[in-house]
């Protein structure tokens, strides 16, 4: 069993009963220092934090005004901007709960969503998000009203439902903070935040329910955890979507916790940009943006060659050495190590900003020789463990000791423990209240006060826990998103050319698929084909796959496939005796396969 020791320095917040609270007394400490940062005509602009808890209360009792008030849901899709963080913030002011969204959501993810939450109203931003929202809105009886961000949604002919613009919303109240302080005061720890919708096994997403409580004890946590690297003057930069627990407390919530400021960036393709423009302290991110940039700078260096790429290799190979064998240094490697702290170094930094402090990863598995890569260069990188339903982080690499073969020990406050299976299990603060609308699954996850994550583990003597292996089927992708497989074979097996399907991806940028061809549809395709070679079927299947592909969302797609030699079956051992598949099997047999779609 491993407890975080709690003998550590009081908390600033640590009184704060909810998280309007905390963002309000924030914002008055603040005042007019800079807060939220967003690009407007190719530069960044600035909004404080009086302006911006002025607007986020104005926008709160406008929400009353409109009939929004304790425990209605309001569901938020939108990118990642101040204006997300001023809606989420002013929904759980009046006692509402928040329900984030992915912006990659189909119609019938937000159909799901919208029905299964019972929303009464939605926040959308930009006109191709409206039109997908309103195509499930139809579906939706409890909904009422949608705010766009950006624009007036268009609300088709015979819906019901009204239409406004942000500004509409506002409030005139000449003092919208003394208006608010008898709405915010009977916010309790245990009140709803929000509700974050995860996939479960049977591929129907869950409503994963959170406290203000969890939230802020996850804040509380990561204090604990980044107090060694110091805390004053930080500077965020939030790229992960915000509809994401991980994003959502780390990104924006603990940053509101100790008063930082936050940068929105641009997207992926402007990462590399915004982070010279913003020069973030700290950063979170998911494994995949970590193996981008490190491809990236790879690659740069390679084609550089000469005199730069043999020294930035060297600094590569004695900062490993540094970590894996301390105190292996000769003398003269010591002086060269610090010379190229100078020559490579400080350039590598510089690309990052200059004054990170610390890169936090979280979400999906870290692969070690990615960590060990950028720890070499110079670039502390912490790994951590965490689910959705732990509001969400469990664990984390401390800065002071990193072992980035593991995901550190639990947060201040949290148990963690391994039972007889082997199985991780979490007590705490931080955990979920349940799944919405859903007593069963969440009888079957919370047991005794423990959360059952469905992942296999260990604790070494220093109280850090290693993930071995994963009890449940969730695919969890290098970029953090949970994705149900069944969901995705079952779509693909309806189809008249696929008989049996398996999805791989697990710790992948992407997904990929063994397929077996339907013998009905095999037979007579060859009978009638004047080409009945393996090319030519392989085509016909990719275009049934483009074909699926354009009813799932973006991280469900398939990108590559694999044709099976053989179907499925008992006496080959690929499924169980009640006709399940054995994934593990299958991955078995095809793993040299699969992994070459990933090369």
């Amino acid at each position: 069993m491993a407890t975080q020791d709690a003998s550590s320095p009081p908390i600033p917040f640590a009184d704060t009963p909810n998280l309007a609270r905390l963002f309000f007394d924030q914002a008055e400490r603040c005042s007019d220092q800079a807060f939220l940062w967003k690009k407007q005509r190719g530069a960044y602009v600035s909004i404080n934090w009086q302006t911006a808890a002025d607007e986020t209360a104005r926008l709160a009792l406008g929400l009353r005004d409109l009939g929004i008030g304790a425990g209605d849901r309001v569901v938020l899709v939108a990118e990642n901007s101040p204006q997300w963080l001023m809606a989420d913030i002013a929904i759980m002011t009046i006692g509402a709960i928040s329900v984030p969204a992915y912006t990659t959501n189909t119609a019938a993810d937000h159909r799901h969503i919208l029905k299964d939450s019972g929303a009464k109203a939605a926040f959308v931003s930009g006109k191709t998000l409206a039109a997908c929202l309103m195509e499930a809105a139809a579906d939706a009886p409890a909904l009422e009203m949608v705010i766009g961000i950006e624009c007036r949604p268009v609300v088709p002919e015979g819906q019901r439902i009204k239409a406004l613009r942000w500004p509409d919303v506002l409030s005139e109240t000449d003092d919208p903070f003394l208006a608010l302080r008898p709405i915010i005061k009977p916010l309790q720890p245990s009140d709803t935040a929000c509700i974050i919708y995860t996939s479960g096994t049977g591929g129907t997403p869950k409503g994963v329910v959170l406290s203000h409580r969890a939230i802020l004890h996850n804040c509380a946590g990561a204090y604990h955890f980044l107090l060694k690297i110091g805390l004053d003057d930080q500077i965020f930069l939030s790229f992960l979507p915000l509809s994401h627990a991980y994003e959502h407390t780390a990104g924006q919530f603990f940053p509101i916790a100790i008063g930082a400021q936050i940068y929105y960036a641009e997207g992926i393709d402007k990462l590399a940009t915004n982070m010279v423009e913003a020069r973030p302290t700290i950063m979170t991110a998911v494994p995949r943006l970590y193996e981008t940039l490190h491809a990236r700078i790879s690659q740069g260096v390679k084609r550089q060659g000469g005199v730069k790429a043999a020294l930035f290799d060297q600094a590569v190979a004695l900062g490993r050495k540094r970590l894996l064998e301390p105190g292996s240094l000769n003398i003269w490697e010591k002086l060269l190590d610090r010379l190229l702290d100078r020559l490579v170094r400080r350039k590598v930094a510089a690309r990052f900003g200059g004054r990170l402090k610390a890169l936090v990863s979280g979400g999906a598995p870290l692969n070690p020789e990615i960590g060990y890569f950028f720890q070499a260069l110079g670039l502390r990188i912490l790994q951590g463990y965490g689910q959705t339903e732990a509001g969400p982080v469990i664990s984390c690499n401390p800065p002071d000791r990193v072992k980035i073969e593991t995901v550190g020990p639990p947060l201040h406050g949290v148990t963690v423990r391994i039972a007889e299976d082997g199985e991780i299990l979490v007590q705490g603060d931080n955990l979920m209240q349940g799944y919405w609308n859903n007593p069963q699954a969440s009888a079957a996850t919370l047991r005794d006060g423990w959360l059952h994550t469905g992942d296999i583990g260990t604790i070494d003597a220093d109280g850090y826990i290693q993930i071995t292996d994963r009890k449940k089927d969730i695919i969890v992708n290098a970029g953090g998103d949970n994705i149900a497989p069944q969901k995705i074979e079952g779509v693909l097996v309806i189809q008249p050319e696929i008989g049996q399907a398996m999805i791989y991806g697990d710790r992948k940028p992407y997904l990929s698929a063994v397929l077996v061809p339907d013998p009905s549809f095999l037979q007579e395709w060859q009978a009638k084909t004047d080409d009945a070679s393996d090319q030519a079927l392989t085509k016909r299947l990719a275009q049934v796959v483009e074909l699926v592909n354009g009813d799932l969302s973006a991280v469900e797609r398939i990108r590559r496939f694999i044709i099976a030699d053989e179907p499925f079956g008992i006496d080959n051992g690929l499924m169980t005796p009640t006709m399940k598949i054995r994934r593990h099997k299958i991955t078995q047999r095809y793993q040299q396969q699969l992994e070459a779609l990933y090369r």
